[in-house]
């Protein structure tokens, strides 16, 4: 997420039939794999250790990781593919330039309700850190948490909505955002979550291994396919690779098939690792793995502040990516001058931002857990890893009929299937 929003910034002034602005520096072979692992690797190891106890225990989740891997790195080679074909350096224009314009607005439909619904999954975890954080009124009251009095302004609600109105706000308003230099906090706090996960469970007196399933057998295949919104949230960084493929010095469709591997598989690995967390609390993991721990942890207090400062310099990045939106609107004032023009932007940014972060808070403060979320996420997500690499394989489909075309045409409708199973099945138990 981190590597799509300063990729996506640094594209947003220029159009679609433009090369990159920095067209100096290209990317060798470690620097993509690495931009790739910061495009995916964030919040959704939160969700992980959970995906792991729905999916029916260790084995299950890993094998349902490992036939998602084959879509995911597919996805990847198309659309990089697809990039070198059309010349173009965003997805969305990608799409829309081999799809036609129709499937290019849906693209662009479904990359703005995917920013928006990010935006709530920040604000989720947010929240579930600010509740943790009530540690430190129970030491200034010197009671413990069941004999506290209530009062609205110590309600880690209350807090953030203050955090919201007066942090991110004023953060999200100005058009120039230089707060993204510090975007690195989030692959700094992944790393250093999936390492305290582990040291947690290797220090802790009593962990219960939880490698047989959970569920029984008769409900297996259903748990299984419910950790798929969490792995397509998770692996996600289809929509930064064409930007990442397009800044490479070696573009050969060998090469960036490489990095797609290495990079898919190194998410893998990291994780898997979280099983850890899964192992320490077993069937009773809270869907946000640092809600499982206590309050008085201090080495995952740490964890919970780093999520917080990356989450809060990283949103007002969504919100000046989701502020597109506004273009056609002013495309339409453009003729009218100049002045005009830069007075409507600056109005419409100011309520643009308002709105957007009022519905998100809404929708954070009423949300029960973080899995909910992560499920539409998933669901949205299903069109950028199978549904439009599959239409761009199509639409540059023009060789005659023979065995490969056949193979490629089968496989394409397999991954067209699954993809769209995922969305509705995402979708429908988020909403559920």
């Amino acid at each position: 997420m981190e590597e799509l929003a300063r990729e996506s910034i640094s594209l947003l002034a220029s159009t679609s039939d433009k090369p990159p602005l920095d067209v100096g520096h290209r990317l060798g072979s470690m620097g993509a794999v690495f931009i790739m692992l910061k495009s995916a690797l964030g919040a959704g190891l939160l969700n992980f250790p959970w995906a792991f106890s729905r999916a029916g225990g260790v084995r299950s989740a890993v094998t349902v990781e490992l036939i998602s891997l084959v879509f995911l790195i597919s996805g990847l080679i198309i659309l990089g593919y697809a990039s070198s074909i059309s010349r173009q350096h965003t997805y969305q224009a990608v799409v829309k330039k081999l799809c036609g314009t129709a499937i290019g607005q849906l693209c662009e439909i479904c990359f703005i309700f995917n920013l928006f619904m990010i935006s709530v999954a920040f604000l989720v975890v947010v929240n579930d850190q600010l509740e943790k954080c009530n540690t430190l009124y129970e030491l200034a009251t010197a009671l413990p948490k069941s004999e506290m009095p209530y009062h609205f302004y110590t309600d880690h609600r209350f807090a953030l909505v203050l955090l919201c109105f007066f942090l991110i706000m004023p953060m999200s308003i100005p058009k120039e955002i230089t707060i993204q230099k510090y975007t690195v906090l989030g692959t700094l706090a992944a790393t250093y979550l999936t390492v305290s996960i582990i040291i947690k469970y290797f220090t802790m007196p009593t962990a219960p291994d939880h490698r047989s399933p959970l569920y029984s057998s008769t409900g297996a295949w259903g748990s299984m396919f419910s950790v798929i919104p969490t792995i397509c949230f998770g692996f996600q960084c289809h929509e930064a690779s064409i930007a990442i493929y397009s800044s490479m010095e070696n573009q050969r469709l060998s090469h960036w098939a490489f990095v797609s591997v290495v990079a898919m598989i190194v998410c893998l690995v990291i994780y898997s690792l979280t099983v850890y967390g899964y192992l320490t609390f077993g069937k009773t993991v809270a869907p946000d793995i640092l809600m499982s721990y206590s309050n008085h942890d201090k080495l995952m207090l740490v964890a919970r502040l780093l999520f917080g400062v990356s989450i809060i310099t990283i949103y007002p990045i969504i919100v000046l990516l989701g502020s597109v939106i506004q273009d056609p609107l002013l495309s339409r004032w453009r003729r009218r001058g100049e002045a005009l023009m830069v007075k409507l932007e600056c109005r419409s940014r100011w309520v643009l931002t308002v709105l957007w972060i009022m519905m998100t808070l809404l929708i954070a403060l009423f949300v029960p857990d973080i899995s909910k979320v992560i499920g539409v996420i998933g669901g949205i997500s299903a069109f950028f890893i199978f549904i439009f690499p599959l239409c761009l394989m199509f639409a540059m489909q023009s060789e005659p009929v023979s065995c490969k075309t056949i193979t490629l045409t089968i496989w394409g409708a397999v991954t067209l299937i699954c993809g769209a199973f995922i969305f509705g099945q995402s979708t429908t138990i988020a909403v559920m």
